[in-house]
Parts: structure tokens; C-alpha cells; sequence
């Protein structure tokens, strides 16, 4: 049976002020996936590379595995599927990991299909994989990774998704410490309610950065890059998280911030070369905590997950 490999980048969720309904997609890293169609029914995971064991192999405690089963129940589909993953992301890392691995997956079993569904048409199998890996079908991770660039969740009933045009030249770091922190642990320590003088600081916030993305004006989304409501509880759990933000600041980022639920913090930047110097200052920071880090520099990433040769 025919079999074919695909790709779903990492994505940086809330981007600061927009916590649950922004997301942006990055170029790397990203995971892989070969998905092969056969005459059984159900979902096979046959192998998984790069996760150290850690996975579950069951399809329906796996995050691709639950993606590609919604997929083939929702399109009636007579086959089945066997998924080999390659596991590049880092578990718990705040860069969309469970996202990579069902956009990945969802992509290529829909092109051995025929492409029968939109990009937007398979969110909602992302999403309930989404509620496997940390128990909230949420879509700012899965949504860019999916459909690439810089997405806003307007609404969830019904799914109300759009795409926010960005600059060409707008950078992001990502600073990857080897920490790992589970997200339904990071949702878990926000307050249910927010005071409404922080609730108008975070609509401005959101407001300003869609208007300074499509303008673009670098100057509003420097100061739209400000969280009140998520950053000030989670910051916390990351070591040394002030210090690095102001690091970044001084070295030249636009603005920084935690990358969905952490640790891995992310910063935006006007060039690739202040990027990377960003970057390495950040880095410093997490040599000084001895802490070892990853850094990732790319633009926004437009495509998301895609079709490999190969």
C-alpha cells in the first residue's frame, strides 16, 4: 500500500497577550511522520524515534494515533493506517510537540486519501488529540501548525479561525532550556477569574498586536508584547525568566515572552541578525543557571505542515 512522509513545524502559543487564541508557526524544528494506508481497519503506531520510550504506541493514547483514527471514522474510510513518528520535538517543551505529531499525521493521511478535506476541516481531529496529550481540545498550537503563519482563534462554537498577515522580516527566537513542564500542570496553577483593569490591559494588548502585524507597526507590537494575566503566574516555573526577558530586550528583541505554557521562552525580533544575537543572550543566561538550552531562529513560518519527497 502506498505510504507517504510528512512534516508539522513547532509553534509558539499565546504569543504574550494572547493566551489560548494566538499562535505563529517556526521552521524548526518539526516532527516527522510516514503514514502507510492498509487493507486492516484501524491505526497502527509501528515505531517511534527520538521520544526515548516515553510515547505511548496505543493510536488512541498517542496524539497522531487519535488524529488519524477522527480521520478516517469522519471520511468513512474503508483502510487503515500504520504511522511511523519521528519524535524531533521535546516533550513538555511549550514549542506545540503534541500539535507537530498530529498535523504531521493528519496532513499525509488526508493526501493518501485525496485530500477529500480543507487544512480548517481537519482542525477539529488536531484539537481532539490535543485533549489526549494535556485534557483541553484547544487549537493555537494545532491551528498554525497546520495551516502555517500567524493565527488568531477568534471563537470555539463554532471553530472560528484566522490567519493574520505578518512581516516579512519578523524573526523569532526560541530558547529551548532542557526542562520539561506539562501543560495541564501550567494551566492548572492560572487563576479562573482576571480583575477587569487587567482583562482591558490584555483586550488592548490583543488588539494592538493584530493591528501591528498587518500594518506593520513594530513600535505597537513592542508594546502589545505584554502579558498580564498568564506570564506573571508561569514565570515562576521557569528559572531565571526575568532576567532572560530583560536580556533579550537589551540585546535588541522587540519583545519576549513564554512560549505556550514553557519553559521555552521566545522572542521577536526585526532581523535575522539581532535574532541570533538575542538568542545567544538568553542563552548566557541559562549557561549562568547551568542550564542546557536549544536556541531556534527562523521567520514566521507561512506553510506549516507539508508533503515530503522522499
Amino acid at each position: 500500500m502506498k505510504s507517504i512522509k510528512a512534516s508539522a513545524p513547532a509553534t509558539v502559543a499565546n504569543v504574550s497577550c494572547g493566551f489560548d487564541i494566538f499562535g505563529f508557526a517556526v521552521e524548526a524544528p518539526a516532527d516527522e511522520v510516514i503514514v502507510t494506508l492498509t487493507d486492516k481497519p484501524g491505526v497502527t503506531i509501528t515505531k517511534i524515534i527520538g521520544d526515548d520510550g516515553r510515547l505511548p504506541l496505543e493510536a488512541s493514547k498517542n496524539t497522531c494515533g487519535v488524529a488519524v483514527l477522527e480521520f478516517l471514522k469522519a471520511v468513512n474510510s474503508k483502510y487503515g493506517a500504520e504511522i511511523i513518528l519521528y519524535k524531533n520535538l521535546p516533550l513538555g517543551s511549550g514549542m506545540g510537540s503534541s500539535a507537530a505529531s498530529s498535523a504531521a499525521a493528519l496532513v499525509a493521511i488526508n493526501e493518501l486519501h485525496g485530500n477529500p478535506l480543507t487544512r480548517e476541516q481537519l482542525l477539529p481531529f488536531a484539537m481532539e488529540s490535543e485533549r489526549i496529550a494535556c485534557g483541553s481540545a484547544h487549537a493555537d498550537n494545532v491551528a498554525p501548525s497546520l495551516l502555517g503563519g500567524f493565527v488568531l482563534i477568534r471563537g470555539y462554537a463554532p471553530l472560528d479561525v484566522a490567519t493574520i498577515p505578518t512581516p516579512a522580516n519578523l524573526f523569532c527566537t526560541l530558547v529551548h532550556p532542557h526542562l520539561e513542564l506539562k501543560t495541564e500542570d501550567s494551566r492548572r496553577v492560572l487563576k479562573p477569574t482576571i480583575p477587569i483593569k487587567d482583562a482591558i490591559t490584555q483586550w488592548g494588548n490583543i488588539a494592538g498586536m493584530v493591528v501591528g502585524l498587518m500594518k506593520p507597526d513594530y513600535g505597537l507590537i513592542q508594546r502589545s508584547l505584554n502579558d498580564v494575566v498568564a506570564e506573571p503566574i508561569r514565570s515562576v516555573l521557569i528559572p531565571g525568566f526575568y532576567t532572560i526577558k530583560e536580556e533579550a530586550i537589551k540585546a535588541g528583541a522587540l519583545g519576549c515572552g513564554i512560549s505556550g505554557s514553557g519553559p521555552t521562552i521566545f522572542a521577536l525580533s526585526t532581523e535575522r541578525t539581532i535574532a541570533q544575537t538575542v538568542g545567544e543572550a538568553m542563552q548566557k543566561q541559562f549557561d549562568l543557571l547551568q542550564l542546557k538550552s536549544d536556541v531556534f531562529v527562523s521567520k514566521i513560518n507561512g506553510e506549516g505542515a507539508m508533503i515530503l519527497k522522499g
